[in-house]
């Protein structure tokens, strides 16, 4: 007897869950700390960012998909997803400065049932540093000029018709 009402009673609670209007509600949030400006990192160096995203409007807050600019972002799997009234949840990217050198500014879309239908953006921007093995110093510059010129044979015996000298017959 007490499993019949007990299965009943799961399936109640599953019918009305399904009947609920949460895709049809609209919210705004507050992003905390948006367009940040990060201190410069060598190339091929990763960071860890972490958004905070608190819910300040009348529904749950239901994110559907994030867009990076950029494949050098990655989307955490603990990312929030579904943020309840006036609660607080966070977004988890990295982010691995291999794609460029210098300046990058870097746009991260969120979707989800906002107010008013627009994505909310992220923005962060870092200068990226190059290593040291991608700068040439004099001798690489050298080497690989030598090395369009017939390599280290011609450094050695020269070239035939460039002797440097002459002679009087």
């Amino acid at each position: 007897m007490i499993k019949r009402f007990y299965i009943i009673y799961c399936l109640v609670l599953i019918f009305i869950s399904c009947t609920s209007d949460l895709p049809n509600q609209t919210t705004s949030i507050e992003i905390q700390d948006n367009n940040r400006h990060y201190s410069p990192i060598l190339y091929e160096q990763t960071i860890d960012l972490v958004y905070k995203i608190k819910n300040t409007g009348n529904g749950p807050l239901v994110i559907s998909d994030i867009f990076t600019s950029c494949a050098c972002i990655i989307i955490h799997d603990g990312t929030t997803k579904m943020i309840p009234i006036d609660k607080e949840g966070f977004i988890r990217l990295t982010y691995t400065a291999s794609m460029n050198v210098g300046y990058a500014k870097h746009h991260i879309s969120i979707f989800g049932n906002f107010e008013d239908d627009e994505p909310k953006e992220l923005i962060f921007d870092i200068h990226i540093v190059p290593s040291q093995l991608l700068i040439k110093d004099y001798e690489d510059v050298f080497r690989e000029e030598n090395l369009k010129r017939g390599g280290l044979k011609k450094i050695i015996d020269g070239d035939e018709t460039h002797k440097g000298y002459y002679v009087d017959e």
